[in-house]
């Protein structure tokens, strides 16, 4: 008995070692994962993939900024001026600046094709130029064109035609289209000119 403790004590030994070993090359085995190779190649790739999203974003926002499509081109200028030679001058009773049917009449040719025009070019701008005939002062004739010009004005905005692209202009009795001295010609000087451009 005691020969067979003593081969028994050996052989127990012997076998928690090969088992502690075969425990220990699992675990090394299993220790050394490669996945740090992948998390180091993906901070390299982003940058990459983040500079073309850049670079695609600044071209969309360059054509978003064109200050000269707020004006016309030179076709679309001609066009206006022809509509603008359309647009017979409206005219007036003696001292007086509400619109007559014919006024009315006169400003309501082509100005629905000049009002969708000038919407695309809010930098684009209009003059209605007041006038008056001979008869009375320069001061009362001056604001007499006036009031005859934002009469004028008023029923162009109530069209479409934007007021912020309608600038009036009195010149009062100082453009006169006729100059005799009766009836006949004072009334083609009562009258609202409409001409391309701003005045300053």
């Amino acid at each position: 008995m005691t020969d067979s403790r003593k081969l028994t004590i050996p052989l127990l030994l012997a076998t928690i070692s090969v088992f502690g070993a075969a425990c220990a090359k699992k675990k090394v085995a299993a220790a050394p994962p490669p996945a740090p190779q992948p998390a180091a190649e993906a901070p390299r790739s982003n940058p990459v993939q983040q500079q073309p999203t850049r670079a695609e974003a600044r071209p969309t926002s360059a054509p978003a900024v064109a200050p000269s499509s707020r004006t016309p081109d030179a076709a679309t200028r001609a066009r206006i001026e022809e509509l603008l030679a359309k647009i017979e001058d409206a005219y007036f009773d003696y001292n007086q600046h509400t619109l007559r049917p014919d006024a009315v009449k006169a400003l309501q040719a082509d100005s629905s094709e000049l009002r969708d025009i000038l919407k695309d070019y809010p930098d684009y701008k209009l003059t209605v130029e007041g006038h008056a005939d001979e008869r009375g002062s320069a001061e009362y004739n001056m604001a007499l064109g006036d009031e005859r010009a934002r009469a004028a004005k008023d029923y162009l905005v109530q069209v479409g035609i934007p007021g912020s692209q309608l600038n009036v202009m009195s010149y009062g009795k100082e453009r006169p289209v006729c100059e005799q001295h009766d009836e006949n010609c004072w009334q083609k000087n009562r009258r609202v000119h409409i001409v391309a451009g701003a005045t300053q």
